[in-house]
């Protein structure tokens, strides 16, 4: 219960959410909607209408009436018996001068003008003319000869093919100085600027279609760069003009604008980040029908169905857009969603104003205005994905440039905490071999300078104070050659230890046997430290000691060699001799005395204490036969004192 009286509120909070946001956008989209009417009223160009001729007789299928323009005709799919329009207009010989000419601003699909029976205009010869979508107009000179003081005949042939009503707006004759301005500012509406506008779209679409191969995971580029080609064929394809024959592809793709809306729907979903459904293939099955029927069938059928499956298709994008625009607004509350939604109004209400023109709701106009907004809205996208794409690249230069200036600064900082660390570990490092070497002095040579001072206030002998003096330096020389830098390789110190050994067996007349198995000897151990070197050294010192005091020995054999048991060589020391051993591996046989035995155990506690500090392994056993001493070195020497812990 606790959880549902939580969870509660949440629906009235998400409520609250989407209408705060929402309402104020719906109210912004109502706006743009008032801004996009009057804009529509008030930027329509103005004609002269001094010169205007409103008043004409039309004579359609034999039968002639009286009709005023501006005038619809039926549809037809034959250009037999064309609608012909005749009017008069008045010309005074002193006018010749400045020279006259007729002005069409609108008409669909093509008209044939004819002033006193000489046909002066056939729009036909221009291909601009024949596209309903750019509402070309039509001015042509009036050659002074064939006017007469007076009134003069003018004929309108209007030459009409395909779904859609003829229509024949107002017609202007008079000066051309008074009737040009007005044929030139149409001209640069309704002719130039679609073709500045399908221009940019062309160069975007090869932008967009360049960013979509240097980033393939983002397909947005690539679906906005076909649905930009798509509008580009349209604007440029020759249209059919009857009775010329022309190529059943061109009618088709004047008619591929449901294709080119469903991917610009497919651009939206993929640009707010939005998964397109499966179901979503839908929307292009009636581009498609209309563009495979077209091919079948050829002209007049794309047209018609353009105009029954196309253009509902067109309006349904143009919805679904702005529905997906509402809810990219909601739910991010961005300067893009925000914009691209106004953009889409824009054209929405373009293509109302455009099917109220073609339901003749609105009879005095002929003007198709979503062609041009839609181009208008394609560009302004593609602007602003290239500048969106062009302000990435700039942020990724930025932050390279601060990533290169922070890894200099890291680089910096590692640089000198490396060195101070180096510097703290080259202190450590003396500081312990310093202690080691104080600690080896102390428990060597300082033990034996105390002996030394201890005989000689009791009066020993001469040979036992000698006897100390000699282990006294022999302790001092160990110290001094475990300081001498080795390179890792233990022989050498082995060596020196030898040289020793065998001064140190030969007032005993005792052989030392030395033996080593393979030719390197021991491996090479690149981390070995004098302090391992002086604990493997003592090791030896203290069995070949044993071996001299206790065991009776006659001879001592030492082998060095290497083993490997496939898990990396390590080195082995055997020390061996022939005394008469210990009784159990502790006491010498035969000796009675317990200070032998505790002499014997703290020898070999040593011996072992010292192997566990560098790491190695020893192993010792005694019987009659003599003692044996086995010293496995490790395959790594440790840093620090192994038997610490």
């Amino acid at each position: 219960m606790s959880e549902i009286a939580a969870k509660a509120p949440v629906k009235p909070a998400l409520r609250r959410l989407l209408v705060s946001r929402l309402v104020p956008y719906l109210l912004l989209q109502a706006l743009i909607v008032v801004a996009t009417v009057l804009g529509l009223r008030l930027l329509q160009p103005s004609d002269p209408d001094d010169f205007a001729l409103s008043e004409f007789s039309l004579r359609e299928d034999g039968v002639a009436r009286p009709v005023t323009l501006p005038h619809f005709t039926s549809s037809r799919y034959s250009l037999a018996d064309p609608p012909l329009y005749t009017g008069a207009f008045s010309f005074r010989r002193d006018d010749v001068a400045s020279g006259w000419s007729v002005f069409l601003p609108r008409f669909s699909n093509a008209v044939e003008v004819a002033i006193n029976g000489v046909v002066i205009l056939d729009s036909r010869r221009d291909t601009n003319a024949n596209r309903p979508d750019r509402n070309t107009p039509q001015i042509a000179s009036i050659p002074s000869s064939l006017l007469r003081e007076g009134a003069n005949e003018i004929t309108v042939r209007l030459l009409v093919w395909g779904p859609l009503k003829g229509f024949l707006d107002t017609v202007y004759v008079g000066p051309d100085a008074a009737l040009r301005p007005a044929y030139e500012t149409r001209t640069l509406m309704f002719v130039t600027l679609p073709v500045v506008f399908s221009a940019w779209q062309s160069i975007l679409a090869v932008i967009l279609a360049i960013m979509w191969l240097m980033r393939r995971r983002e397909p947005v580029y690539g679906v906005l760069a076909v649905a930009m080609v798509l509008g580009v064929v349209q604007a440029f394809a020759p249209p059919p003009v009857p009775p010329v024959n022309t190529s059943r592809l061109a009618a088709v793709l004047l008619a591929s604008a449901p294709i080119e809306s469903a991917l610009v729907v497919v651009f939206g979903v993929l640009f707010f980040g939005w998964r397109w459904p499966r179901y979503g293939m839908l929307l292009f099955a009636p581009g498609l029908v209309v563009f495979g029927v077209g091919l079948i069938a050829g002209p007049p059928l794309p047209r018609i169905l353009f105009l029954l499956l196309g253009i509902p298709t067109v309006g349904l994008c143009l919805l679904l857009m702005a529905c997906v625009t509402a809810a990219a607004v909601v739910r991010r509350q961005d300067a893009a969603s925000f914009t691209l939604g106004c953009a889409v109004t824009i054209v929405l209400i373009c293509w109302v104003h455009d099917m109220l023109s073609v339901f003749e709701i609105v009879t005095n106009e002929r003007i198709f205005l979503s062609r041009l907004s839609y181009s208008a809205m394609l560009v302004a996208i593609g602007a602003g994905l290239t500048w969106r794409f062009a302000r990435a690249l700039n942020q990724v230069d930025s932050f390279a440039d601060q990533l290169v200036t922070r890894v200099r600064e890291a680089e910096e900082r590692l640089k000198a905490s490396f060195a101070r660390e180096e510097e703290r570990a080259r202190a450590a490092a003396l500081a312990n071999e310093r202690t080691r070497l104080m600690r080896d002095l102390h428990d060597g040579l300082g033990g034996q300078l105390i002996s030394i001072v201890a005989l000689s206030e009791r009066g020993h002998e001469g040979a036992t104070i000698t006897d100390a003096a000699r282990a006294a330096l022999k302790d001092l020389r160990l110290v001094i050659d475990s300081m001498d830098d080795i390179g890792g390789d233990l022989m050498l110190a082995l060596g020196s230890w030898r040289e020793r050994a065998t001064a140190q067996l030969r007032p005993h007349d005792i052989a030392l046997d030395w033996h080593v198995a393979m030719p390197q000897g021991l491996p090479l151990h690149p981390e070995l430290r004098p302090w391992h070197v002086i604990q493997i050294v003592r090791i030896l010192d203290e069995a070949v000691t044993n071996a001299v005091k206790h065991a009776e020995a006659r001879r001592i054999a030492v082998t060095i060699e290497t083993v490997d048991e496939g898990q990396g060589p390590y080195g082995v020391i055997k020390v061996a001799d022939d005394g008469k051993g210990f009784a159990n591996g502790s006491v010498p046989v035969g000796s009675g005395g317990a200070t032998d035995a505790s002499q014997t155990a703290r020898g070999l506690r040593n011996m072992r204490s010292r192997a566990a500090r560098c790491g190695a392994m020893l192993d010792l056993s005694s019987d009659s036969s003599g003692t044996r001493v086995r010293l496995q070195l490790p395959q790594v020497f440790p840093d620090s004192d192994a038997a610490v812990g």
